[in-house]
């Protein structure tokens, strides 16, 4: 809770008339505009927000810490949770809010997969911010097969292609080759998913009977919380893992792990983490939802303000026990525009954490209709479906309308520029070419995409048993 001894009544007096004076002031002829201007009348003003210990929740720290909850009427708890699971679960009953969520969750809740429910984003809140990180004895063996560049060092990205031969040979020798992702709908399992087949490795399929993801695989993937990878693979558990920060970071610090690749380099730019709400929560309380997205956008372009100027502070907030609870160095290693990856290796990662630029906050239907193609190629989606399906999906999940009435508040209220939203959009973002094996793709096509990629289910094909069919 905010230490700020300003009462909110007061806050909203003074709120009227900077609303007022800043419809004003930028010249607002739209009646829309004015009347988003005034100040909202919340039917919850008094709400509580659950988050996982990343940096990527960020966005919550800032509106909370920087006073932009306040600004719109707020009291905000925000309280850790102890895994992705209990976070959703937690805000389908009820007992919170909202919560940050990991991408895949309300389209995962949405069409059934592990859990049924109705749970929609009105903003996305950042893009990029994963890495992968091996054992120090995986990355030696590696390491032999990943070129040197003239530097000395290796040369990135990383190709799982470098660590195939390595899990070839430990299944001559009757081991697995075990990995840890965070949640079996979250980017980190189809990015590390993506990795590993663009390498030539099978991650495995997920099947009605089998929900284990491990149908035919060659590397077993399984979930472990973010804070507790470093440990599990220390202990030997696991070999290595996809997370967020700063979990990757704590492992180089440590001396236990390498991470080899990001997830900007497997992927430029990719959407990472959401607010959740379900749509019966967002139905009943549509001011509340409205002011809570304004003040997270607001709080993303402070993050990403004056070329990153904000996130030395941002790391001394992230690194409060109550939020992240990180040293403050290994936060602001990626933090910062940085990225080290074996020790001594730092290499500048400008983009490795953003918040805003880029439209990054936008909730893209491509960017929905991506995370229900991995659901598809991996067996999650058991049958296939017509691309008009994908559309309708993203549609359920993902509210634009909702953002970009915020955005257009922000506008009215002189507190952002319309240049920093894409209004007039149709919600899908042009063909994307930015995947580290040239595939392209194009969210209005995803049957096509699909069937362009490798390794996973295509066309009618089903996974039965221990078998593909089709």
């Amino acid at each position: 809770m905010s230490n700020r001894t300003v009462s909110l009544s007061r806050r909203r007096f003074l709120l009227s008339t900077a609303a007022a004076v800043g419809a004003a002031a930028i010249g607002s002829t739209s009646v829309v505009s004015k009347a988003l201007a005034a100040p909202l009348k919340l039917e919850k003003d008094v709400v509580k927000l659950g988050f996982i210990k990343l940096t990527d929740m960020a966005p919550l720290a800032i509106a909370q810490e920087k006073g932009f909850f306040e600004d719109e009427g707020l009291q905000v708890s925000l309280e850790a949770q102890a895994n992705w699971k209990v976070n959703l679960d937690r805000v389908i009953t009820g007992e919170l809010d909202g919560a940050h969520m990991l991408a895949g969750q309300p389209i995962g809740a949405t069409i059934g997969f592990g859990t049924k429910a109705e749970v929609i984003t009105p903003l996305s809140m950042d893009l990029n911010g994963n890495a992968i990180t091996v054992s120090n004895a995986i990355w030696a063996e590696m390491k032999k097969n990943v070129p040197i560049g003239a530097d000395g060092k290796p040369v990135h990205p990383v190709s799982a292609a470098a660590l195939k031969p390595v899990i070839d040979k430990l299944r001559g020798e009757g081991k697995t080759f075990n990995m840890g992702m965070v949640f079996p709908v979250s980017t980190h399992n189809y990015e590390l998913r993506y990795w590993l087949a663009a390498g030539g490795i099978h991650p495995g399929f997920y099947s009605p009977e089998n929900t284990s993801g491990q149908i035919l695989a060659e590397a077993l993937l399984s979930v472990t919380p973010p804070p507790q990878m470093p440990a599990t693979m220390e202990a030997g558990t696991i070999m290595g893992y996809c997370v967020g920060e700063p979990w990757n970071q704590a492992a180089v610090f440590k001396g236990i792990g390498v991470p080899v690749i990001t997830d900007d380099e497997i992927w430029k730019n990719n959407p990472e983490k959401v607010f959740g709400v379900t749509k019966k929560w967002a139905e009943e309380n549509p001011n509340t939802l409205l002011a809570i997205t304004k003040a997270m956008i607001r709080a993303c372009m402070w993050l990403d303000e004056g070329n990153g100027k904000n996130r030395a502070e941002a790391v001394k907030i992230l690194s409060k026990a109550e939020y992240v609870g990180a040293d403050e160095k290994v936060i602001a290693n990626s933090m910062t525009g940085t990225f080290e990856y074996e020790k001594g290796d730092k290499r500048p990662v400008p983009d490795f954490n953003v918040f805003f630029k880029y439209f990054a906050t936008y909730p893209w239907y491509s960017d929905a209709v991506w995370y229900l193609t991995q659901m598809r190629r991996w067996g999650q989606i058991p049958t296939a479906q017509a691309d008009a399906w994908y559309a309708e999906t993203a549609k359920k999940v993902y509210r634009p309308d909702i953002y970009l009435k915020a955005a257009e508040a922000l506008v009215a209220e002189g507190k952002a520029k319309k240049d920093d939203f894409p209004f007039g959009t149709d919600g899908y973002k042009a063909p994307d070419k930015g995947f580290m094996d040239g595939v392209v793709y194009d969210g209005k096509a995803p049957n096509a995409y699909i069937d362009g990629l490798k390794i996973g289910l295509k066309g009618a094909q089903k996974v039965a048993g221990n078998a593909v069919e089709g």
